[in-house]
């Protein structure tokens, strides 16, 4: 609501980064294998797009061309792999389709939260310190940014829905991979999804990663003929984040290198 006298209220988005001097699509190897950060702004431009990578958790309206999501993804796929075993598979969603699958996720979860089981533990069933102290640091953080503290159950299982909806994102992505593989791949897969959220961030995008659509892996298997032999990893909202919400603008305490960094030099 405008406020009397009031300015008028300015929706910002996050300004792109400039991308690899020289890249283009379809580049055969050994081009792409010569080019490198040829001055120093270039390798600036990756530390900021590392540094002011967030979850984003809530988005604008703003379309995002299928052809940008299909770059993302096409520089993505360079990410670290064991073996080049590559085992990311990904359902990208918009329009009626994502409103579709989003609609039915919020209905299934209205009906019944409990009764959703994910794909593998979000987290061990004790969390010991020094990661319950952080894990409540922020939920509470969150909790305030959001206006539902964390007391209020039923607040909270309201703004779960949202995230059922990618947060309004005009793109989501749902990632799985085969069930068969072991942890190695896994580890393969979270380069991969940072390469995706670092590639939407030079383009001026912003993501929020999603582990909470494993909850919604048998929907996703009628909908998207995902296989029984497939893990569902996570979903991902993929837009222009909405920079006015206050949960868009938390600053979350990161450790320092000294904190989890022992050096050995003989």
């Amino acid at each position: 609501m405008k406020l009397a006298n009031s300015a008028p209220v300015r929706k910002t988005m996050s300004p792109p980064l400039k991308t690899i001097v020289g890249y283009k699509r379809g580049m055969d190897l050994n081009t792409r294998m010569n080019l490198t950060c040829r001055d120093l702004e270039d390798k600036i431009s990756v530390d900021q797009a590392i540094i002011q990578r967030r979850a984003k958790r809530g988005f604008l309206d703003t379309p995002v061309s299928m052809e940008t999501v299909k770059d993302i993804l096409s520089v993505a796929r360079y990410a670290p792999s064991s073996s080049n075993i590559q085992p990311w598979k990904c359902f990208v969603l918009s329009g009626k389709a994502k409103e579709r699958i989003s609609s039915k996720a919020v209905d299934i979860y209205r009906a019944g939260p409990e009764r959703l089981t994910p794909e593998y533990a979000f987290f061990p069933s004790t969390l010991d310190e020094p990661y319950f102290a952080r894990f409540n640091v922020f939920r509470g953080q969150l909790g305030d940014a959001v206006g539902v503290p964390r007391s209020d159950k039923y607040g909270r299982l309201k703004d779960n829905e949202r995230q059922f909806r990618f947060f309004n994102a005009p793109i989501g992505i749902i990632f799985s991979m085969d069930r068969r593989l072991e942890w190695s791949s896994f580890i393969c897969y979270g380069c991969f999804l940072q390469s995706v959220m670092l590639a939407a961030r030079a383009r001026g995008l912003d993501t929020c990663t999603q582990q909470i659509w494993s909850l919604q892996n048998p929907l996703l298997r009628s909908e998207l003929g995902i296989p029984e032999s497939d893990l569902v990893v996570a979903g991902m909202a993929l837009g222009y984040a909405d920079n006015d919400r206050p949960e868009n603008n938390m600053e979350n305490y990161k450790l320092e290198v000294e904190e989890f960094t022992s050096f050995f030099n003989e």
